[in-house]
């Protein structure tokens, strides 16, 4: 089979020649396998993140589910209330500064964050002047000159699916399952309790928007998959806020999906057991990840496979630093092994990671994985 055949085969709750494998090097491994500095992707688009994945993808051979890494822009989507322009404010040879300004009559108001990009490091946004001892309004600055355009609506989807081929399946956001993602938002929301249900409702508009969108689209031109989730859901909501305020939309897009065919896929590193009882419970959810064992997360793959294993497909879990980063080839292998052992049987299971390997995660361990599932995964 080839990595596509096997994805759509385990998504549809049947038995492929091998255990999947996808471990999660979204970023910093295909950043780093280009030889160049990582702003070169991240800011200026050469090659985009998401086009150095799919290099990285091929390199090792793996079933590619790559979830969400294009940022595709639906057609129904509104455009930004304003223009704005971005400016580097501070550079040196270990990163890169840039803040956003727009322009309103004449004056130049810049945004009160600023966005960092690494020569080594994926880029961290959304960060105050102050904290990195700039001002919070820049007393220089340059345009950012030499940004490669990217095509992020149907047509540049179907580019990446072209790039992609038979190695695995595409995936864009269509819903998501974080509303609190921060502790200013946490009190935001205490504050305006009122603004929620106003959210759960935009939020269930913008699925039926966005899904017809998606009928409109040729069955050609349609995602493989469709993206619900959202990192460390389950980090600053509680599971009851989750299920309050956020599944009902996340259950509404998974229910559409359903109606085409569309498997639907949740990436939420940090606790997940709750997760992923409430989607197999009350959902037709097809695929969950990454599963991540304690201190992170709070999964056990041998107890979620006996209890949901039937209705989901579970993905992940490898530990990315004990494991994957420090640990040996060997060590990999045990551990491969060990996850195939718990939840292989009966198919509904791709052998991936507990979230995203960092950037020097050592090559012989992405192969060990990758091995193990093409030998000792075959069922």
């Amino acid at each position: 089979m080839t990595g596509r055949e096997r994805l759509f085969t385990v998504l549809k709750g049947n038995i492929p020649d091998c255990v999947p494998v996808a471990p999660d090097f979204s970023n910093m491994i295909p950043a780093k396998l280009t030889g160049k500095p990582f702003w070169d992707l991240y800011l200026y688009n050469d090659p985009p993140i998401w086009e150095a994945y799919l290099a990285c993808a091929k390199y090792f051979d793996i079933d590619s589910l790559m979830d969400g890494y294009m940022p595709f822009k639906w057609p129904c989507d509104p455009e930004p209330e304003y223009e704005t322009e971005k400016y580097i404010v501070y550079r040196d040879e270990q990163r890169i500064v840039t803040q956003n300004c727009r322009k309103e009559n004449g004056k130049k108001n810049w945004e009160e964050t600023v966005d960092i990009y690494y020569v080594a490091d994926p880029p961290t946004f959304g960060v105050s002047p102050l904290k990195i001892n700039l001002p919070m309004i820049p007393n220089k600055f340059e345009p950012v000159e030499g940004i490669k355009p990217v095509d992020c609506g149907i047509t540049g989807l179907q580019k990446i699916k072209k790039l992609m081929g038979e190695q695995g399946l595409v995936g864009i956001r269509f819903a998501s399952t974080i509303i609190v993602n921060s502790v200013e938002s946490v009190y935001y929301f205490e504050d305006h309790p009122e603004e929620l249900e106003k959210i759960k409702e935009q939020r269930i508009l913008d699925v039926e928007r966005r899904f017809a969108d998606l009928k409109a689209m040729k069955p050609e031109e349609r995602p493989d998959f469709l993206c619900v989730g959202g990192s460390g859901t389950l980090i600053f909501q509680t599971p009851s806020f989750f299920y309050q305020h956020a599944f009902p939309a996340v259950k509404y897009a998974i229910g559409l999906a359903d109606t085409l065919g569309i498997p639907t896929h949740v990436h939420s590193c940090g606790p997940e057991k709750e997760l992923v009882r409430i989607f197999a419970e009350e959902s037709k959810l097809t695929v969950i990840d990454p599963l991540e064992v304690p201190p992170m997360g709070d999964c056990n793959l041998r107890e979620l496979k006996k209890l949901y294993g039937k209705n989901i497909t579970l993905k992940g879990n490898l530990h990315t630093t004990e494991v994957m980063l420090r640990g040996t080839p060997e060590t990999v292998l045990r551990a491969s092994k060990m996850a195939i052992d718990d939840a292989a049987e009966g198919g509904r299971f791709i052998l991936s990671t507990g979230d995203q390997c960092g950037r020097d995660t050592p090559e012989e361990n992405l192969r060990a994985m990758i091995e193990a599932a093409r030998t000792y995964g075959r069922y």
